[in-house]
């Protein structure tokens, strides 16, 4: 029995993705598209895309930590709200907001098959402490 949608995508969003290193080929199914609109534009990744950009996280930061505050699915699909935390290697005991994002999951196979994506970057008018309270995960 392969694992319910919701669980496959709560266990790639606790990984430790500086550490791991494992993430594309174990969560990623190999027909991946992630359709990402961010503050650069529209970006379509596929499983080759997403591994050149775990193995670019993973040499740029020191450390790195999501806060997830929404997680709601239905049946094979998971739509996410989350923002990611680093700590930089030129400065390793600042730790910084870097981006707020948004993403419906497809899981398929008990992968990650089809994801849509918004992000935005933090900035310095974001109320980050009263807008991340967890409210479904």
């Amino acid at each position: 029995m392969s694992k319910a949608a919701k669980e496959v995508v709560k266990e790639f969003y606790k990984l430790d993705l500086l550490k791991d290193g494992s993430e594309v080929k174990d969560f990623f199914h190999p027909d991946v598209e992630l359709i990402w609109n961010s503050a650069d534009g529209l970006a379509i990744m596929h499983f080759e895309e997403l591994s050149k950009f775990f193995a670019e996280i993973r040499r740029t930061y020191y450390d790195m930590r999501v806060e997830v505050s929404h997680m709601l699915s239905d049946d094979d699909y998971v739509t996410i709200r989350y923002k990611y935390y680093v700590k930089t290697i030129e400065n390793p005991d600042e730790e910084l907001g870097i981006a707020h994002f948004i993403a419906i999951w497809q899981v398929k196979e008990g992968m990650l098959y089809r994801g849509y994506q918004v992000s935005q970057p933090v900035t310095d008018n974001d109320e980050t402490t009263e807008s991340y309270h967890k409210v479904k995960v």
